[in-house]
């Protein structure tokens, strides 16, 4: 039985789905942190960043839409992948051991794990709400075709999708860290295969494995 190379890297994001995480990681901390100087007198400070209030009330509903129209990229891309299956529980239940590291114990992960797919779909869910309340709210554009009372409901759907949506890659960002290997994947594009056959067993099993037999058997 021939031993594949598991140090070898192998391809986990192409470049186009690496250029749209980044201009909407890009997009993300424009917008978000615009939005929050709008909100939070606290963090008003924060619109200086663009200049002035004035301009960063201009451009935060532009790299909104900027940012939205990126993750449809990876939407299209990803969305197979993030369809939950029935052995996805199994990951959920046993959150804990995952915590420890022992996730390729208690689940036989595809592409993405549960908590990843989880994450796909809650960050669809608030960039959906994100955008149509965002259109009702943008004056001076549409917000006069609305009344009053439509433009507050927006406004405080808007504020509660943003906090979801901030939480959400808040703890995007942790896991990527705490899963060593994942940051250099999406900035490269490439993994070990021991990365993927610890992590993701069954996309490794499935999907990359033959292909570093194949590789191996070609090179002999």
């Amino acid at each position: 039985m021939s031993m594949v190379d598991l140090n070898k890297k192998v391809l986990r994001h192409s470049v186009k789905e690496r250029l749209s995480h980044w201009l909407v990681v890009f997009c993300f901390f424009t917008t978000g942190l615009s939005g929050l100087s709008f909100f939070f007198q606290d963090f008003a400070w924060i619109a200086e960043i663009l200049g002035t209030p004035q301009l960063a009330r201009v451009v935060h509903p532009f790299t909104g839409l900027v940012m939205i129209a990126a993750f449809m990229v990876l939407f299209k891309t990803y969305w197979r992948d993030n369809l939950i299956e029935k052995g996805d529980w199994r990951w959920l239940l046993n959150v804990v051991e995952v915590l420890k590291g022992n996730e390729h114990h208690v689940a036989d992960v595809g592409h993405y794990n549960m908590g990843q797919k989880l994450l796909f779909w809650t960050l669809i869910g608030a960039l959906s709400l994100l955008l149509v309340t965002g259109v009702i709210m943008w004056r001076p554009y549409f917000a006069p075709s609305f009344s009053i009372p439509v433009i507050r409901i927006a406004i405080l759907l808007h504020a509660c999708s943003a906090i979801a949506l901030i939480l959400g890659i808040m703890v995007h960002i942790y896991m990527a860290i705490w899963v060593k290997g994942s940051i250099t994947g999406m900035v490269t594009g490439k993994v070990s295969a021991r990365w993927a056959k610890k992590h993701h067993p069954r996309w490794y099993r499935e999907e990359i494995e033959p292909i570093l037999k194949r590789e191996e058997q070609q090179g002999k």
